[in-house]
């Protein structure tokens, strides 16, 4: 893995990368239930939402070369929830299972910190055991299964839901 590895916030000069990595996860079929491919007017409504307020967008790139990307996004639209964010996480295919992952998500919960949010939530699916190894190294617990949660190809998926708590006081 290379040094010159850097992770900053994303801008919208890095909206095409962003969706071909997303892409490859859908095409993949192991870390999201989209099935259908991202257009550049999918993922520039996604990033606009996700450039306002509390929601972020971090990549990690390697001599200007786009790694992976995640991003803090809506849990629930209700105020009670206000401090809870919901997680993605999307590493380019040939660096999956390389530690780019740990880094990423380690930015990412400081930025999470910095935006005020006391937890962290994600789903993911039971067969992804790659992604779950990456949560509990940094302190993620597994909540529970949801059994037939989604559809994949036809076919039911079981989704677990982990979560880490950030230790920031509620107010």
């Amino acid at each position: 893995m290379s040094a010159n590895l850097v992770i900053r916030e994303a801008t919208i000069q890095d909206l095409e990368e962003i969706r071909l990595i997303y892409n490859q996860g859908i095409e993949d079929r192991i870390a999201t239930l989209e099935e259908t491919p991202k257009s550049k007017e999918d993922i520039q409504k996604w990033y606009e939402e996700h450039h306002q307020g509390r929601y972020a967008v971090l990549v990690i790139e390697s001599d200007q070369q786009m790694l992976g990307w995640a991003s803090l996004n809506a849990y629930s639209h209700r105020y009670a929830y206000q401090g809870v964010a919901d997680l993605s996480i999307y590493i380019e295919r040939s660096w999956r299972g390389k530690g780019l992952g740990s880094h990423l998500l380690k930015a990412l919960e400081n930025k999470a910190k910095e935006n005020r949010f006391h937890k962290i939530i994600l789903s993911t699916f039971l067969s992804n055991s790659l992604g779950q190894g990456l949560y509990r190294k940094r302190g993620f617990r597994e909540v529970g299964v949801f059994e037939n949660q989604g559809i994949v190809d036809g076919q039911f998926i079981d989704v677990m839901t982990m979560e880490k708590w950030l230790g920031l006081n509620s107010g």
